[in-house]
């Protein structure tokens, strides 16, 4: 399976990249977010291609998708759906929202109000949409990918933190290198590359290799490596909040994918390594005084992994393990 695996993902990331010149990190992440039944959240200025990146991730997996635009106008029923009255049946009837679709993508979420930011709320953790006292289940794979440009920007609300929470994992584009932007203006100029892209995956597939990733071995010592990780966060004093035990769960599902996409079987160290910025960083609330002192949070977490000691047992024996914290750089709290 772990071949099927490896053939799939690879397939889809040459598709991405193909819209998304010279990020191949920011596409990883997107993968192992899709196959730890994740949410994506894309933090960064505008034109960097975080629609872009949702788009391109949606059009690759023959899926349901659908596209909402949060606007400040925009209600929770837009989103969730709505009993609308049927004359002829003389009875109220649902008609569903844009979130009944296997890959949604809301583009600038932070452009909507809190009210209608929180509709998503039941959606992303418990895959269900709730109206009028009737409960409608979702479709399996469910993943939101949602975009949102710095809350110092004109027109944003923040984000709440039950609402971050539940993002398995944020990313920072960033801006390309002079040779990816110069590919991408000759590749970009003529024509969107997305309206080319063609399905290479299927709804079946995916749902195949995520029950592939969730039988990938996490050891006893890596397991308790991650809650004294996510644990140590809340400890810290320059943090108001730390990260939540749904954090725990979230890194060691990604860890899961991570070490599939390695094509191992099972979880070393240097797998929480390489998702623990992208995965805990936005849920961490700094103190005022950190904040004043230009602290980040993707600083704090990169101090943490340095300061908890390594399971030496969960070393991978065919491998060196190698502490690289700085090759996330893509994927941590932007500056």
């Amino acid at each position: 399976m772990l071949g099927e695996l490896h053939g799939c993902v690879q397939r889809i990331a040459a598709n991405v990249e193909r819209v998304l010149v010279g990020k191949p990190d920011v596409v990883r992440l997107a993968l192992v977010t899709l196959l730890a039944e994740g949410h994506l959240l894309v933090e960064d200025v505008p034109g960097v291609g975080k629609t872009s990146l949702a788009k391109a991730l949606a059009r690759s997996i023959d899926c349901t998708v659908s596209r909402v635009q949060f606007t400040p106008d925009l209600l929770p029923s837009d989103i969730t759906g709505s009993s609308i009255y049927n004359r002829q049946e003389n009875d109220f009837e649902f008609r569903p929202g844009p979130i009944f679709a296997n890959i949604v993508v809301g583009d600038e979420i932070n452009r909507a109000s809190p009210k209608t930011q929180s509709a998503l709320l039941e959606c992303m953790e418990e895959h269900q949409v709730t109206v009028d006292a009737h409960t409608y289940p979702l479709g399996s794979p469910f993943m939101v990918i949602a975009t949102q440009n710095p809350v110092e920007m004109e027109g944003t609300y923040a984000l709440p933190e039950a609402q971050r929470d539940r993002f398995t994992a944020r990313v920072s584009i960033g801006y390309p290198d002079p040779q990816a932007e110069l590919a991408m203006v000759d590749e970009h100029a003529g024509h969107n590359p997305i309206d080319d892209l063609r399905p290479v995956s299927d709804a079946a597939q995916v749902l195949r290799l995520i029950e592939t990733v969730r039988r990938v071995h996490l050891s006893p010592d890596v397991r308790r490596y991650a809650v004294e990780l996510v644990s140590a966060t809340r400890r810290l004093p320059e943090l108001r909040l730390g990260a939540s035990p749904r954090a725990t769960l979230h890194l060691v599902r990604a860890a899961r994918a991570q070490a599939a996409l390695a094509g191992r079987d099972f979880v070393v160290p240097d797998d929480i390594h390489a998702i623990a910025i992208p995965v805990l960083a936005h849920r961490l609330v700094l103190t005022a005084e950190a904040q004043a002192a230009r602290r980040s949070a993707a600083e704090l977490i990169r101090a943490l992994l340095q300061r908890v000691p390594v399971p030496q047992a969960a070393l991978d024996p065919s491998a060196q393990f190698v502490r690289n914290l700085g090759t996330n750089n893509n994927a941590g709290t932007p500056r």
